[in-house]
């Protein structure tokens, strides 16, 4: 544990406001109703080391930046450092405003700086590849109608693998995900080109074939939910022989698709369900002909 001179104080003017109250609290009564509870599980198990025991009533900067250091010399990046101090503020922020606790917070306002987001994308050749190998697995007959969904929805795998039938409208060519569904907590609607509507057809048709009546879009023979698809897909990938790219690339593919195509970066914004435009600006690179027009505007 850190040591400081909050040992010299005498036990009786001590508040009885200790780290580990405060977390377990926070984690119990708050977290626990938040999406990111299982990711703010792990940042109080890598911050109890450190804090526990601790009065946070004599909690000092000194102290938040010399967790940030150790954290970093233990090779923690810049996010993970981030979402850990972000956890630690949250919580007594929250204890202050609700729970009535004279605290300080040190920890406010301590974010490290974080790398650009990665930006990993294929190509529409690359995907066809992809697609056309995928359609060959036996051991995985979802695979196909999951990349052609995601390369052509930008939705994220948990919102593709826990689509059900009653969120999906064919007829429209709809799919609705309500704010509990997605990470931003707001309520999205995503259109299906025909490449997307296809996918759903070809999900449809297994199910009339094997599991009638299961409520889940990707489903196996016995009508279960499919969990995961990172074993099929890694092994596609290698197959394929593209390399360095994750399950989450599909949506950046999108993205980068669209953008190159000159769809307005808001509209981008709006189908990912980003949370804000700077999210979306990651891909503002790949529009150098958005770019030229604007400038080509001022030579006359």
């Amino acid at each position: 544990m850190y040591i400081d001179d909050q040992d010299d104080i005498s036990s009786n003017q001590r508040a009885l406001y200790s780290f580990d109250e405060l977390m377990l609290k926070y984690l119990n009564t708050v977290s626990i109703n938040k999406r990111s509870y299982s990711r703010d599980v792990v940042s109080m198990k890598r911050l109890t080391p450190f804090f526990t025991g601790r009065d946070m009533a004599f909690l000092k900067a000194s102290v938040v930046r010399a967790y940030i250091n150790q954290r970093l010399g233990m090779q923690a990046s810049p996010a993970t450092i981030n979402r850990e101090i972000s956890l630690l503020s949250a919580a007594i922020n929250y204890a202050c405003r609700e729970w009535d606790w004279v605290i300080p917070n040190p920890a406010a306002g301590r974010k490290l700086k974080e790398p650009e987001g990665r930006v990993r994308f294929i190509t529409e050749t690359e995907a066809s590849r992809l697609i056309r190998v995928a359609s060959k697995n036996e051991l995985a007959p979802h695979l196909a109608d999951f990349l052609v969904l995601a390369l052509h929805t930008g939705m994220r795998s948990g919102e593709i693998l826990n689509l059900s039938w009653d969120q999906v409208n064919l007829s429209s060519r709809f799919i609705i995900l309500s704010g509990e569904e997605t990470k931003s907590g707001r309520r999205r609607s995503i259109p299906l080109n025909t490449r997307a509507h296809s996918a759903v057809m070809s999900r449809k048709a297994f199910s009339a074939k094997w599991c009638l009546g299961s409520d889940w879009v990707f489903t196996n023979r016995k009508g279960a939910r499919i969990q995961s698809v990172k074993t099929s897909f890694a092994s596609t990938c290698k197959a394929v022989g593209i390399k360095d790219f994750r399950i989450h690339d599909l949506r950046h593919t999108c993205a980068a698709w669209l953008v190159t195509a000159g769809v307005p970066l808001t509209e981008v914004r709006d189908l990912l369900g980003h949370r804000s435009i700077t999210m979306t600006e990651r891909y503002a690179h790949l529009s150098p002909e958005n770019v030229r027009a604007a400038v080509a505007r001022i030579e006359g």
